[in-house]
């Protein structure tokens, strides 16, 4: 699986919702996630990408989008 799709796999189970269909809307505006949701995010993105996130260095601006989020995965991995 590629890491979009993993990504957005994450997204869905974490949230309930679908997200693939508006990449660019913001999970934090719109309740999809929250402190807690963006925990289980980088501890589910660690487990299934090997991306190590610290939540120290979380900056939510960067990850508010799905989009974003599969952007900074893939650099990650580079």
């Amino acid at each position: 699986m590629d890491t979009k799709t993993t990504v957005l796999n994450v997204l869905n189970d974490l949230t309930g919702t679908d997200v693939s269909g508006d990449l660019d809307g913001n999970l934090f505006d719109s309740g999809l996630l929250d402190s807690m949701g963006t925990v289980q995010l980088l501890l589910q993105l660690q487990s299934e990408l090997g991306v190590d996130v610290p939540v120290s260095e979380f900056e939510r601006s960067e990850w508010d989008t799905p989009n974003k989020i599969i952007a900074r995965v893939e650099a990650m991995q580079n």
